[in-house]
């Protein structure tokens, strides 16, 4: 039986990973979440609470993240800032979350042994024009254009950074445009449906030709 720490695991990617988890394999998860807007206690509703737990705080309390992660097998991190639009207004909390909070969980990772899977966004590789023959692969060179695509950006390397400089046993993703269960209205798919189903006209980005 593994057990599993998952961050953001309140949030719309993390609920849908503990649920998955839950019914196809017998971890036992505990969920650590700051419970900000975007999280949704109700998204875990259902699940068995012998095997998932929640614990409501912040990956960049440095105390409380190495009081976790030695009481794991692995570390699944999807805790972040994620909505371009508001690191617009407030990159700040972007830079706190994304990069000092991915640091404290790659430093408790490193001083407990502890492997760690970190999500991250394909926008760290920018965009591409409509006729664009290119597409990105793993080995595409960085280039993020908002200051949540940076941050992102930013985890990444120091994700990468810590595996070659401190020998951690690590991975990440790059997820590209996730939509589904639990997904916060904001985001681009939700909102376009509900702006059909409230008669508004659904919204494009720019001219609508972007690519990734």
């Amino acid at each position: 039986m593994k057990r599993i720490l998952v961050t953001g695991g309140a949030g719309f990617i993390g609920a849908n990973f503990v649920h998955h988890m839950i019914a196809h394999s017998d971890s036992e998860i505990t969920v650590l979440d700051k419970m900000t807007y975007a999280a949704n206690r109700q998204s875990l509703e259902g699940l068995d609470s012998k095997r998932v737990n929640l614990v409501v705080g912040d990956i960049c309390d440095y105390v409380l993240v190495n009081e976790l992660v030695p009481q794991h097998d692995a570390v699944v991190h999807f805790a972040a800032e994620t909505h371009n639009d508001n690191s617009l207004h407030d990159p700040r909390s972007f830079v706190n979350s994304n990069v000092l909070g991915t640091f404290e969980l790659l430093e408790a990772v490193r001083n407990h042994g502890v492997r760690l899977h970190h999500i991250s966004t394909d926008e760290v590789y920018g965009d591409l024009e409509l006729d664009d023959p290119q597409r990105f692969t793993e080995t595409t060179p960085y280039k993020p254009s908002s200051p949540y695509s940076a941050t992102k950006a930013s985890s990444d390397l120091l994700v990468k950074a810590w595996v070659r400089s401190f020998g951690i046993e690590a991975t990440l993703s790059n997820c590209s445009n996730n939509y589904g269960p639990y997904q916060h209205v904001e985001k681009f798919i939700p909102r376009q449906i509900t702006n059909v189903l409230g008669g508004l006209r659904p919204k494009l980005y720019s001219n609508g030709t972007n690519v990734r």
